[in-house]
């Protein structure tokens, strides 16, 4: 990181050739509008997948938590699984579960057909034959990668916070009248708190630098800034503004990592 962060100060003097010349113009150049809006872009991303891990993973949690004793490994190992295998595959399996000849729009082919059929069998007009939607390279594919990446990411800080919730306490609320929704807001919520900022912290940040899925399923407009930073170090052969725009990305994650610590820390005062 040394090496890369010196980068970031030089400039290029030829093909191989950096300066360390202590210059700023690769931090004024990135933060032109026309990078800045990617920055933007893809917090905007990792936001987005950082919120749908939380609102699918909190349930998840919840069951892992309440589940028996025979099942809670059993659960705890369909979480943990897909770690076991590489990146990549995981990758190009669900590519292959989105392609335009893939299994989501074969079955949504057969549901077509089976509807067209029926129409025909009541003597209706059967419906137009079935177009394959193009469920790969845009901005949704992105999302649902990412979140399919990073979902365990969410889970194990939730279940690891939830796991030690006093159930007592659900209990008594329940039994002073209190509902289930109203449980969840003001019991569970609140004690589960440290797992619920651990887990955004630790899906938002690597969410954020994220550069095979944009890569891989992602089209020329889903391209976030770590797909950015790579151009600049293998195509346009220019280090020092891809070691620029790199530290610019580290900056952001230390900006988070120190808000996320001075929030207890202000709680812990006023307690």
């Amino acid at each position: 990181m040394s090496f890369v962060w010196l980068y970031s100060f030089g400039s290029n003097v030829g093909l191989t050739d950096i300066e360390f010349s202590g210059t700023l113009d690769n931090y004024k150049r990135a933060i032109q509008w026309l990078y800045l809006s990617i920055f933007v872009k893809s917090f905007g991303v990792a936001a987005l997948v950082t919120v749908i891990c939380l609102i699918i993973g909190f349930p998840v949690a919840m069951a892992l938590t309440f589940a028996t004793e025979k099942w809670r490994p059993w659960l705890l190992l369909g979480i943990m699984l897909p770690f076991w295998t590489n990146l990549l595959i995981r990758t190009y399996a669900l590519m292959i579960m989105l392609g335009s000849n893939g299994y989501a729009n074969r079955t949504m082919g057969w549901f077509w057909d089976s509807a067209s059929w029926m129409k025909s069998l009541v003597g209706l007009q059967p419906l137009p034959a079935w177009e394959p939607i193009q469920l790969l390279y845009n901005n949704t594919a992105v999302v649902l990668g990412l979140v399919y990446v990073h979902l365990p990411f969410m889970v194990l800080p939730l279940y690891s916070a939830l796991d030690r919730l006093d159930k007592s306490l659900i209990e008594a609320s329940l039994d002073l009248g209190a509902g289930h929704l109203r449980t969840l807001l003001r019991i569970v919520v609140p004690l589960a708190m440290p797992g619920i900022i651990a887990g955004i912290m630790i899906t938002l940040i690597p969410a954020l630098g994220a550069y095979l899925t944009p890569d891989l399923m992602g089209g020329t407009e889903s391209q976030m800034i770590a797909n950015v930073i790579e151009r600049q170090f293998k195509r346009a052969n220019d280090w020092p503004f891809g070691a620029a725009l790199s530290f610019l990305l580290i900056y952001a994650m230390f900006i988070l990592i120190a808000v996320q610590s001075i929030k207890p820390k202000k709680r812990g005062e006023a307690a």
